[in-house]
């Protein structure tokens, strides 16, 4: 059974048929703007919330919950029909929560540094399951006294390659629970079609692109999808993403000793970057540890020389602060709980 935020109002106007017309409102309303529970419609007749309970369900069943950073990290497992598990981030900051989505159920991009990558794919989520999630992540939020105002598609899964699902899942997020496109964030690891979709898109959401190396025999490596959409495709997707949008474009680079942390990937890195200047923005991340993956992350002196290399030489960097990693809730750690499978290196 779809979940509750599967539908849209049309549906919700045919299950709702022979009773007045402005009750879709009020539904809607209790389900987007007030984020509540069918019983908790008290403007509906009782029996017709008995009935919306059981005809309206939700698609994500809790499974855990772990709490991080004095409480400003939570992560949230899932279980959907039929087994399959994903997980989600709810993230506070001041000024700012933001709530971290996944978009499918494991991944099939086989990034070995990655969790998800390391565990396979499953299968696409649908629009409501991943509405749902950051309908539950802002219930949460509210209870802690806080707005969500940020989402960012950089949970579990590749969102291009569900990219139907996902824009869905964005418009009723802009239109229905009210957060600001250019307050939406949608990462991927190089899917070329997928980045030229976005780019044709009505909404002006934020583009990531998970770089992680800027040569191709190196990414081939450690991006497996390198090797059908090559970086020369890859960054020509990406000027003509950043003409149609004139947005700024992250490259998210996961910092690996000995990997992709020398003075020599720096400046190819650079290059890259001056295709896009001056809208291009360096995000690192020391790599967080999986158990698939032996090798370890850059120590904190080497991820700042290689921050002050980028700017020296003109690009824009900046050192993302790990969140949750003692509860595996970091970037590249989540995997629902699946096994990986070890990485032969």
């Amino acid at each position: 059974m779809p979940s509750r935020y599967d539908h849209t109002r049309d549906d919700l106007a045919e299950l709702l048929d022979g009773t007045p017309r402005y009750r879709v409102d009020q539904v809607w309303s209790g389900m987007y703007d007030r984020l509540t529970e069918p019983d908790e419609w008290t403007n509906l007749p009782t029996t017709l919330r008995a009935e919306l309970a059981a005809r309206l369900p939700m698609a994500l069943t809790p499974v855990t919950e772990s709490v991080s950073d004095a409480g400003d990290t939570v992560k949230f497992l899932w279980e959907l029909a039929g087994g399959s598990r994903i997980e989600t981030v709810l993230m506070l900051y001041p000024g700012r929560a933001t709530v971290c989505v996944s978009s499918q159920a494991g991944c099939a991009m086989a990034c070995g540094f990655c969790a998800t990558g390391q565990a396979g794919f499953t299968r696409h989520l649908t629009t409501g399951e991943i509405v749902e999630q950051v309908v539950r992540a802002t219930r949460r939020s509210r209870q802690l006294g806080r707005r969500v105002s940020n989402v960012v598609f950089m949970g579990m899964g590749e969102p291009l390659a569900n990219e139907a699902a996902v824009w869905a899942a964005i418009e009723r997020l802009h239109h229905d629970l009210g957060l600001s496109a250019r307050h939406l964030t949608v990462s991927t690891v190089g899917l070329v079609p997928g980045i030229r979709a976005l780019a044709r898109r009505p909404l002006p959401v934020n583009l990531a692109v998970s770089l992680h190396a800027a040569n191709d025999a190196d990414r081939d490596a450690l991006v497996p999808i390198n090797r059908r959409y090559p970086l020369d495709e890859l960054m020509a997707a990406c000027r003509d993403h950043l003409a149609a949008r004139n947005r700024r474009i992250s490259f998210e680079w996961a910092m690996i000793d000995g990997v992709n942390d020398r003075p020599s990937d720096a400046i190819e890195l650079a290059g890259l970057c001056r295709t896009l200047r001056p809208a291009a923005h360096v995000n690192l991340i020391p790599l967080n540890p999986t158990p698939g993956y032996p090798t370890v992350g850059s120590p904190p002196d080497r991820v700042q020389s290689f921050r002050d290399r980028l700017e020296a030489l003109g690009v824009n960097a900046t050192v993302r602060r790990n969140r949750g990693t003692d509860i595996d809730a970091a970037c590249g750690q989540l995997a629902a709980g699946q096994p990986v499978v070890l990485s032969p290196r």
